[in-house]
């Protein structure tokens, strides 16, 4: 495969070359926010809805940035036009910029817009579900998709000793809320869950409620701990996982312990809702 490129603070440059001033606060600090999203062949899908997700992180933590939505998307086109990769994985990162003193932001943030190849999917887990764990670990912002992700990365530590492909975070009232990289939804009945307080609202969570509202009703509602008991199914949604059944959290067997009808057909209906609307948009 060819070098691929990358945009660094208004410059496409080889990713060998790219790079960042050491005293970044999103080097030094971890201060900054990024935003991840994939295309379907060579569509970016939802653009304009993860920029301005980006917008509303950067809004979060008080990172002003001097780009406009479309100045962004612009960005974002250019930099994947550069890199000849369909299905592709594309990550915009606003970092803090550098700081004289390591601490204060000089307001003059970076900018940085990376395209690369996604992980390559596991079948099985799609056909078989996944395995899943709570986790204590605590998070600052939740609601926002910060580069500080040390508490994630822990979780995750522990989750893949056990086999685990995600760690679901548990809050103070022992509700589980989101995964490290996902949200997180169950099913009882006809009923598909999922929590609306203390979670990333995730792209891929939004299109999934929206196109599985034609068929089951979709609550957001919190869900405790103790009721995994008596849900029948549970899946996880995010842009590169898509929609991926869970068949065990901890030693819970969730369901029958394999991908149920519900999940199936909600794979199906998100498939059906890309393909249209990569279509109407190529």
């Amino acid at each position: 495969m060819p070098e691929l490129t990358y945009y660094v603070n208004g410059r496409l440059v080889p990713a060998g070359q790219a790079a960042l001033p050491l005293n970044d606060l999103g080097i030094v600090r971890g201060y900054g926010v990024f935003d991840l999203l994939r295309t379907y062949g060579t569509t970016p899908f939802c653009l304009r809805e993860h920029v301005r997700r980006l917008e509303y992180s950067a809004q979060q933590v008080g990172l002003a940035l001097p780009w406009s939505t479309d100045e962004l998307e612009r960005i974002v086109l250019d930099t994947y036009a550069a890199n000849a990769i369909p299905d592709a994985a594309i990550r915009i990162i606003v970092t803090g910029g550098p700081s004289e003193n390591y601490m204060t932001p000089g307001n003059r943030p970076g900018l940085v817009v990376m395209v690369h190849p996604p992980s390559p999917r596991v079948q099985s887990q799609y056909t078989q579900g996944v395995k899943v764990v709570s986790t204590l670990v605590g998070r600052l912002f939740p609601t926002v998709k910060s580069l500080n992700y040390m508490g994630a990365i822990m979780a995750m530590q522990e989750a893949s000793k056990t086999g685990a492909v995600e760690a679901i975070y548990l809050d103070e009232q022992d509700h589980v809320t989101e995964g490290t990289r996902t949200n997180l939804f169950v099913v009882r009945g006809r009923r598909l869950i999922t929590p609306r307080e203390g979670i990333l609202k995730g792209i891929t969570r939004q299109v999934v409620m929206e196109a599985a509202a034609t068929e089951f009703e979709v609550v957001e509602a919190p869900i405790h701990y103790r009721d995994l008991a008596h849900m029948g199914e549970a899946f996880l949604t995010s842009t590169t996982k898509e929609v991926l059944p869970v068949v065990q959290i901890d030693d819970l067997e969730i369901g029958e312990g394999h991908p149920g009808p519900v999940t199936l057909r909600v794979m199906a209906l998100f498939s059906e809702t890309v393909e249209r609307m990569t279509r109407t948009t190529a």
